[in-house]
């Protein structure tokens, strides 16, 4: 046999084996992989504790641990990813805004190197990523110094998060939005989404922001932008990325709901498809409605609630003061009818969703998913230790706490009880009462404005108000409380409008009138009282609207006349007749939908809004002046009634 011969033979016979092995490989099924994946959302800058939370409203207040702080979040995500070599961490938005001053006032670069710490991969954008514009969010993913008025800020870049002092790295984790398109390119604004590899393995994560961020944040912070629908974005995407050889899709979508009663708010519980605020089917189901049946998970955010619409939700219920736990598979329906998993962590770095994926390595398809919401709880032994073996996260907050500090700690006030920015049944809130009271005392003087009374957006009256945790009464509020209730920078707007135009923005906070979406009552100032109808059609809510001229420039405030009927029994009295009043410039340029502002005449600028509100509790309830009192009959409340 010669040479050539035998090494025929020789390849024949590899080649055989090799095809032996390659029917004996096709034969022989993978097993399935297992992902990790840890999200959670509405961070909110929050490298601090936010105070106390507990698992269900079953638990005392006075039991709940302390929860959340960078350090915490970061030490609870390295022992998820410690579990499983294939992991991925994600965030359902509004990472940034809002923030307290140790985020805010470093434009919330430390926020953003926190969360690169970490170890955040993907991050839906929200709505308050926009709060200063498309700009200035492209500059925090991308990195660089803020400039202001032509030269470095020095509240920027102080890079102690960042690879050196003086810089800002930007984030490494990619901010998605899918549905928000630039207007003059037609392209998305940031990428639609990210793509992570597990053993072979693709997985898609698609970033959603809210259709409805438009009405929400300041017009100018999303002009040349177009927010399209969620659903039929997230459906036109699903060829592209089967295109690519991906069947495991993941929504990070910042928009949510909220559980309903009789549950008890347990972080693990989810009753039925969830409840907007004013008890209508949830925003987030009616997206997860729309939904292809090629999504398999949708991590969630916007609302602060934690729910858990997963095939392992446990309902808590009270019944005759008894509590039960009651597991049960859910989730909410897509498009095919198909209960999908929906989850929310909460707000402020409160709770983490630790979440098991099961994918066929061979179809590429999710089997199964498994999500637990977690406390992020501080009193946690193993991870105290393990914070203080690796304390990168902890020494980057304390060094921004020291930056901070000096202004953060400045007594501006006290106040004789807590003010919370949780709503009455009229929708009156303690908080809101405070600062529209701030606002009308900054405008009033006639150089200033001449404003008779003055009107806040509920919605710009962040949590919790003021009401510290576990913090005892009378209390001295600081300059970092004040700036935590109003962290927006916005700037105060006097301007006129007629009296039909007051009951028109009076109705304007109803859902559908004059466009309107949702119910968002506004707080009012001293002197302003006025009842609404519950039942009333839209654009006919507003019974009674009156004004007392009230001096709060005063300690405390006078009533300079008696009060003046501008709406009696639905009507308009001298639908002509002209005031002063004072907004934010948020409101001003029709935010939250109140376009009737827009309307306005006679606009004159003027000072922020948390210098407004320093200037009224120093000046006149800050040691030794009394402290303020709520419950004066000088503050003037109750403002609003809600009628039947």
């Amino acid at each position: 046999m010669n040479k050539h011969h035998i090494l025929s033979v020789l390849a024949a016979a590899a080649l055989l084996c090799t095809s032996s092995l390659s029917s004996q490989a096709q034969t022989t099924p993978r097993a399935p992989i297992t992902v990790k994946v840890v999200g959670f959302n509405d961070y909110h800058g929050n490298l601090q504790t936010p105070g106390t939370f507990g698992v269900n409203t079953t638990i005392p207040t006075a039991q709940r641990p302390a929860v959340g702080g960078a350090e915490y979040i970061a030490a609870y995500v390295a022992r998820m990813k410690a579990q499983n070599p294939l992991n991925v961490v994600v965030g359902a938005g509004d990472f940034i805004g809002a923030s307290p001053l140790i985020s805010a006032l470093f434009f919330d670069e430390s926020s953003v190197e926190t969360l690169n710490h970490i170890g955040v991969e993907f991050n839906a954008v929200g709505n308050h990523e926009f709060d200063k514009g498309k700009t200035e969010l492209r500059r925090l993913q991308n990195g660089g110094c803020k400039v202001t008025n032509g030269q470095p800020d020095p509240n920027s870049c102080k890079g102690l998060g960042s690879n050196a002092p003086g810089t800002f790295d930007g984030a490494k984790f990619k901010w998605l939005s899918a549905n928000v398109v630039e207007t003059a390119t037609g392209r998305t604004l940031l990428p639609p989404y990210g793509i992570k590899t597990f053993a072979g393995v693709k997985v898609a994560f698609i970033g959603m922001t809210l259709r409805d961020t438009p009405g929400i944040v300041t017009p100018t912070g999303v002009a040349g932008l177009e927010f399209r629908d969620e659903a039929e974005t997230v459906n036109a995407l699903v060829p592209k990325l089967r295109a690519q050889g991906i069947e495991s899709i993941v929504v990070l979508v910042h928009q949510g709901g909220f559980q309903s009663s009789p549950n008890l708010g347990d972080i693990n519980g989810c009753d039925g498809n969830l409840k907007n605020a004013d008890g209508s089917d949830s925003d987030i189901a009616k997206i997860v409605k729309g939904l292809d049946n090629a999504v398999d998970l949708v991590i969630s955010g916007h609302t602060h609630a934690a729910y858990n619409c997963s095939a392992n939700t446990v309902d808590v219920k009270s019944v005759g003061g008894t509590v039960t736990s009651t597991p049960r598979p859910t989730g909410l329906p897509n498009k095919a009818g198909r209960l999908v998993p929906v989850t929310s962590a909460s707000a402020f770095g409160r709770v983490l969703t630790d979440i098991d994926l099961t994918i066929d390595p061979v179809s590429r398809n999710v089997t199964a998913v498994s999500a637990t919401n977690r406390l992020v709880d501080r009193t946690d032994p193993a991870i105290i230790t393990a914070i203080a073996n690796d304390p990168s996260v902890k020494n980057i907050v304390a060094g921004y706490n020291a930056l901070v500090s000096p202004l953060a700690g400045q007594v501006i006030g006290t106040i004789t009880t807590a003010l919370p920015n949780s709503a009455n049944s009229a929708g009156e809130m303690p908080a809101g009462d405070l600062i529209a009271d701030a606002q009308l005392q900054a405008t009033q003087p006639a150089p200033v404005g001449g404003a008779v009374a003055a009107f806040m957006n509920a919605g710009g009256v962040r949590n919790p108000g003021f009401a510290v945790a576990n913090a005892a009464y009378p209390y001295n509020v600081t300059y970092g409380d004040a700036f935590t209730v109003q962290p927006f920078g916005n700037s105060l707007v006097t301007m006129t409008v007629t009296a039909q135009q007051l009951k028109d923005v009076l109705e304007q906070q109803f859902t559908g009138c004059k466009g309107q979406t949702a119910q968002r009552i506004l707080q009012v100032s001293n002197g302003i009282k006025y009842s609404w109808s519950a039942s009333a059609a839209p654009c006919s809510k507003i019974v009674d609207l009156s004004l007392t001229p009230t001096d709060v420039t005063l300690t405390p405030p006078v009533a300079t006349a008696g009060p003046e009927p501008i709406v009696a029994n639905g009507v308009v009295l001298h639908p002509g007749k002209t005031y002063r009043i004072t907004v934010n410039n948020f409101m001003a340029t029709g935010g939250d939908g109140f376009t009737v502002l827009l309307g306005g005449t006679n606009l004159l600028g003027g000072a922020q809004d948390i210098d407004a509100l320093v200037a009224y509790l120093s000046g006149g309830y800050k040691s030794p002046q009394p402290a303020y009192n709520p419950a004066d009959a000088a503050i003037g409340v109750p403002r609003i009634t809600r009628l039947p």
